[in-house]
Formats: structure tokens, sequence, C-alpha cells
């Protein structure tokens, strides 16, 4: 794992954090955050989450058979409102890692309290849109973030 970079939040335990502060331009005509943009928040926590262990997209790019990420699936439930000026955290963590996908809890919280949560399923892809096996190595990096000793 590479240190923990301010920019990109931090693992804590069993799961990582990302701090986003709530800005006008995240805000509906009533100051509450519109709900399509927690999907951008979880987005910006599973990628830094992947940078932090080590998987990087530009990375994947580059592969002799380039491979990709994309969401296959996600569940979001929304709790109470996120408003502006608010500091929230883009909690992540790992639930399960298969041979071409994996999945996450993902949740917003603000002082302890949840905002909202999903369920997100990222499937590995190859430039065609067909899924593609993890490599052995980013199997290995994911799979280590588990917060328990599941298989692959």
């Amino acid at each position: 794992m590479t240190s923990d970079l301010p920019q990109s939040g931090r693992i804590i335990g069993d799961h990582h954090e990302l701090p986003v502060r709530i800005y006008y331009e995240d805000t509906d005509f009533s100051g509450v955050v519109y709900h399509a943009n927690y999907l951008k928040y979880f987005e910006r926590g599973r990628s830094e989450y992947m940078r932090l262990i080590g998987v990087h997209h530009h990375q994947l790019a580059a592969l002799d058979e380039p491979l990709a990420f994309a969401v296959s699936g996600i569940n979001i439930r929304y709790l109470l409102p996120a408003r502006i000026d608010d500091l929230v955290s883009v909690r992540s963590r790992l639930k399960e890692v298969r041979g071409a996908s994996f999945n996450l809890d993902q949740w917003v919280e603000r002082d302890g309290l949840r905002l909202a949560e999903g369920q997100v399923q990222v499937v590995c892809i190859d430039l065609k849109g067909r899924p593609k096996r993890l490599p052995k190595d980013l199997q290995t990096a994911i799979k280590a973030c588990l917060p328990n000793e599941n298989t692959l």
C-alpha cells in the first residue's frame, strides 16, 4: 500500500474515508445535495480507495490488453440530506472479490450520521466492454483489503 495522501483520503481499519466539502454546485434550489451527486461522491471514494491500495486507472489502460473498471450495478438509499457547506465523509468498504468483479458498501456520513448508503458492483472490462478477469496482482491488492479471509 502507498502512504496516505491527504487528497486521496485514508484507510481506517476495514474501510476508506474521503472527506468532501459540499459546494453550491452540488445542491438543488433548496440547498440540499442533488440525489445524483451521491453517485459522483461514491465514484471519487472508490477511485481514491483503489489509488491508495496501488490500483491505478492509467496502469490498467497501459496494459498490453487495456482494461478498465465499470459499475455494473448500484443500489442507493437516501437517509438524510446533506447541505451546502457541509463537510461529509465518503466511506468505502470492500465486501467481495470475484474473478472479474468486486463489490463494495459505500456510504456518506456527516458527524457520524449516515446520509446515504449504497451497494456497488464493479466489473473489470476490456475496451470493447467485455468482462475480463482481474489480473492476479490486482486481485491480490484488492483482496488484501477485505475485512475477512475471503477467497477468490
